[in-house]
């Protein structure tokens, strides 16, 4: 299974309603929209998209979803929300055969499990609106790295190309 790691785009710093209803800004929702459009480019896209049901994340999986052209709608998953067991999901997923797979969620909880597939931490952690392109065997045990793309780094040569 091809699965894809996403950390949510940059949202507000806080909510009258709380953490949980947290929307991104229009510079983070830019920012998602430029990676997904990179993914689907580079026939990186994924064909399912789970989220976390908070709405930044949520928010980041519609703009994927959307930008990335998948035929499927998100789907959200309450073990992609802080202090959900991501991994066991992930795991889950590559048993069921499913292909093509982008999770999106949180800090600390996506640099956490991508160092749990691949047995060591990302050396800068998951930055904001970041995917981790990974590899998982259907026993969920076999995980290679395939790509980490840093949207600040994709900005900077998508400028240096204009």
């Amino acid at each position: 299974m091809k699965l894809y790691v996403m950390r949510h785009g940059p949202a507000e710093d806080a909510s009258p309603s709380g953490d949980a209803a947290r929307a991104l800004t229009a510079p983070g929702r830019e920012r998602v929209r430029h990676v997904a459009e990179f993914l689907a480019a580079q026939d990186e896209a994924p064909r399912h998209v789970v989220s976390s049901p908070l709405v930044r994340a949520l928010q980041t999986a519609e703009i994927v979803n959307a930008n990335a052209k998948i035929a499927s709608g998100v789907e959200v998953d309450r073990a992609l929300a802080p202090r959900g067991d991501a991994a066991s999901f992930v795991r889950a997923a590559a048993r069921e055969g499913r292909k093509r797979v982008m999770v999106v969620g949180h800090e600390p909880d996506l640099s956490m499990l991508v160092a749990a597939l691949l047995g060591e931490a990302l050396p800068l952690g998951m930055q904001k609106a970041m995917v981790v392109g990974l590899w998982l065997a259907s026993d969920g045990v076999g995980v290679k790295l395939r790509f980490v793309l840093d949207p600040k780094i994709l900005r900077f040569v998508e400028d240096r190309r204009s």
